[in-house]
């Protein structure tokens, strides 16, 4: 087998294994709060972590999530190359959030790690998504509003910055997080979405 392809499936395996690292149970558990599944939305994310009543928590769960998506995508980059080598590993690094082979395949929807491999790949894209957010959250209030507005700027305004394999490959990476959230769509449209401060329910 050639060298490059045994690095790009030494860096698809990198990016898989630490994003299927389910931060927000592994935090909730050695806090004593039990299986954050078994609460609110059944998510391993740092929103339904909230749902546990320690922000603190929920705080190192999003710094978690971020950090398993930017660090590995960053030392492959480093080491090999972004591309294709750290993009392949950005990129498995949000599918292993999203299907991690430890909890039978279901994860997370991607946003914290989506904005981790953004900044691994070309730091103003994750400063594009940041700053996306915040204006929507501001205006609307509705986090998944914005998350999602975000997801759809930043492959857009990455485009017209950088190389168009980032881009694309953001791209790809936001649909997915779409239809992670297509419960949260089906809530917005029907006016049923909690906003940022509310109680949430899902």
């Amino acid at each position: 087998m050639d060298h490059w392809l045994v690095v790009l499936f030494f860096a698809a395996f990198v990016g898989y294994f630490f994003g299927s690292i389910p931060f927000g149970l592994i935090i909730t558990k050695l806090a004593g709060m039990g299986d954050v599944r078994d609460i609110g939305s059944g998510n391993i994310g740092a929103t339904n972590v909230l749902r546990t009543g320690k922000k603190p928590l929920a705080v190192l769960t999003l710094l978690a999530d971020i950090l398993k998506g930017f660090i590995p995508t960053l030392l492959i980059s480093s080491y090999f190359g972004l591309i294709p080598f750290g993009i392949i590993t950005g990129f498995m690094a949000l599918i292993g959030h999203m299907f991690p082979i430890w909890l039978k395949f279901k994860g997370g929807k991607g946003v914290a790690t989506y904005i981790g491999v953004a900044f691994g790949f070309f730091w103003p894209s994750g400063v594009c998504f940041i700053i996306s957010w915040l204006l929507m959250a501001v205006i609307f209030r509705y986090s998944s509003l914005s998350a999602l507005v975000a997801c759809l700027l930043t492959p857009l305004l990455t485009f017209l910055m950088t190389e168009e394999i980032i881009a694309t490959t953001l791209f790809v990476m936001s649909i997915l997080v779409l239809i992670r959230h297509r419960s949260n769509i089906e809530r917005l449209i029907a006016g049923e979405e909690d906003k940022i401060g509310q109680k949430q329910t899902s």
